[in-house]
C-alpha cells in the first residue's frame, strides 16, 4: 500500500497543506487491517449510499468593538445594571429583546439566541482573532479565519468571483490555507468598486495586449524561481483578470436593486452591505462578512447603541426576510456576533467596559433548529447561570451546520497536524436539527 492510500491525504491546491480527516484515516487503517485498499468503485458506491447535501453558504455579521448584550438581545430593564433600555416581546413566546430592535423582534422565531457566551480573551485584537478563527492567538501559527475555511471546504475554485468577501473593511486572513482563500475587501458597498475596471484611457484591445505581455513576464520569472509566493502572485493576478471580465461583476452594483429593497435595508454602509451579501450569496459566493463598527462604548453607551441599533435592525431583519423569501434560508447560515460583550455595571460617563462572560450570539438558517434560546444570565447580567458556551463550541456548531467536519485535519507549515477546532469543543447539540 502506498503512502497516499495509507494516509488518504489530498492536496486540493498547489501550495495548500495536505488534508486528512479522522474519518479517512480510520477508513484507510481498516483497509490495511483486512488486507486491501478501498477501490475507486467502492468509494463511489459508499458516497452514493450516503450523499452529501449541496454546499452551504455563510453570512457573518460582525459587530466590531463588542456589542452590549444589555442593549441588544439580553436586556435587564428595571435593574440597577439595566439602564434606560426597555424590552419588547418577540415572536418567540416568553423571550424579550431590546426596544431598539423591533423588526428583529418579529424575525427572531427564525433564529436562535445564545445568551451564555464566554471568551478567554478580553482585549480587542486577541478577542477578534479568537472570534474569527476559533483559536487563541499563538506566535507559531496563523490560523485560518472562518471565511477562509468555508472558501477551502465549500468554495468553487472555477467560479469567477472570490469565495470569501469582506464588506466594510478587511477581515482576518487564510492562515495556513493559502492566499487563494484571502478575503476580497469591499470597503463601502455604496460606492463603485475600486480598480475593478481598466482605466478609461486604455481601450480593451490595448488592455488585453498589456495583459499578454504581463503573462509572458510572469511565466518567464516563474520558470526560474520557485516557491509558494511566486505561485501566489501569479495566481492572484490571473484571478483578478478573470474577476474583472466576469459577468458576475454586476452583483456588486446595488443600483440594479429596486429602490424599495435598498431602502428596506437602510441607507447605511452596513445596511447596503447586508443587501450586497444577499446578492453575492445568490450569485454563488460562499462566505460574506459584513462589519458594523462602533460598538466599543466606553462612553455614552446608551446614545451610541441606540444609533447602532437603528442601523442594525432594518438591515438584519430584511436580510432574514429576503433569504426566506428567496428560498436561500435553509442553505445559508447567518451568524451575528462580536468579539465579546459589555460590562453589566455601568461605568463613569454612562459607559460599559469589556465583558467576556454572558454575552450574545444570534444564528440561524442553514438547516439549523429555529426559535431556540441557549443559556441564561442572572438578573443583573453578571453571571452565566445556564449552559456556558465557549467559542470553540460555537465554531463546532457553525462548521457542523455548514456540513464541514470540525475535526478536519491539515498540516501546518511546520508539518504538524491541526484541526479547525480544538478537540475539546462540544458544539451546541440543541441547534442541530435531527434528520
Amino acid at each position: 500500500m502506498n503512502d497516499q492510500h495509507l494516509l488518504n491525504c489530498e492536496e486540493s491546491k498547489q501550495g495548500v497543506p495536505p488534508r486528512a480527516t479522522r474519518r479517512s484515516f480510520l477508513q484507510s487503517s481498516l483497509a490495511g487491517m483486512i488486507g486491501f485498499s478501498l477501490s475507486e468503485n467502492f468509494l463511489r458506491q459508499a458516497v452514493a449510499a450516503n450523499p452529501k447535501v449541496a454546499p452551504k453558504n455563510c453570512i457573518l455579521l460582525w459587530m466590531d468593538g463588542g456589542p452590549s448584550q444589555m442593549e441588544t438581545f439580553d436586556p435587564k430593564p428595571g435593574t440597577q445594571n439595566g439602564g434606560p433600555t426597555r424590552s419588547i416581546k418577540t415572536s418567540i413566546p416568553g423571550v424579550e429583546i431590546s426596544e431598539h430592535l423591533p423588526q428583529m423582534a418579529e424575525q427572531l422565531r427564525h433564529l436562535n439566541l445564545i445568551r451564555s457566551m464566554v471568551s478567554t480573551e478580553g482585549s480587542h485584537q486577541r478577542a477578534k482573532y479568537l472570534g474569527h478563527t476559533g483559536y487563541n492567538p499563538q506566535p507559531t501559527i496563523q490560523h485560518p479565519s472562518l471565511g477562509a475555511i468555508v472558501s477551502e471546504e465549500l468554495g468553487n475554485p472555477d467560479f469567477s468571483l472570490p469565495q470569501f468577501v469582506s464588506i466594510g473593511g478587511p477581515s482576518f486572513g487564510p492562515g495556513y490555507l493559502g492566499q487563494e482563500h484571502a478575503p476580497f475587501v469591499v470597503n463601502d458597498p455604496r460606492k463603485k468598486l475600486e480598480n475593478a475596471e481598466p482605466p478609461q484611457s486604455v481601450d480593451r484591445d490595448r488592455f488585453q495586449s498589456r495583459l499578454a505581455i504581463l503573462d509572458r513576464m510572469e511565466r518567464r520569472f516563474a520558470s526560474s524561481h520557485s516557491g509558494s509566493k511566486v505561485r501566489d502572485h501569479h495566481d492572484a493576478y490571473r484571478q483578478a483578470v478573470r474577476f474583472m471580465n466576469a459577468p458576475e461583476m454586476a452583483t456588486f452594483d446595488l443600483e440594479q436593486e429596486p429602490s424599495a429593497v435598498r431602502s428596506a435595508y437602510g441607507d447605511s454602509q452596513f445596511g447596503q452591505g447586508c443587501l450586497m451579501a444577499r446578492r453575492l450569496i445568490e450569485t454563488g459566493v460562499r462566505f460574506v462578512e459584513v462589519t458594523l463598527r462602533g460598538w466599543d462604548t466606553h462612553q455614552d453607551n446608551f446614545t451610541r447603541t441606540t444609533a447602532l441599533c437603528e442601523e442594525l435592525d432594518p438591515a438584519f431583519a430584511t436580510l432574514v426576510k429576503e433569504l426566506l423569501e428567496r428560498d436561500l434560508w435553509d442553505s445559508t447560515l447567518v451568524v451575528w456576533m462580536g468579539e465579546f460583550g459589555r460590562k453589566p455595571r455601568i461605568d463613569a460617563q454612562d459607559g460599559r467596559g469589556h465583558w467576556t462572560t454572558g454575552w450574545n450570539v444570534v444564528m440561524g438558517g442553514g438547516g439549523l433548529e429555529e426559535g431556540r434560546v441557549i443559556g441564561a444570565t442572572s438578573s443583573d447580567g453578571e453571571e452565566v447561570i445556564e449552559s456556558r458556551v465557549g467559542i470553540p463550541d460555537l465554531y463546532h456548531a457553525i462548521l457542523t451546520g455548514l456540513g464541514i467536519d470540525p475535526f478536519t485535519e491539515y498540516l501546518t507549515p511546520l508539518r504538524r497536524p491541526i484541526t479547525f477546532v480544538n478537540d475539546k469543543a462540544q458544539g451546541i447539540p440543541e441547534l442541530i436539527r435531527s434528520a
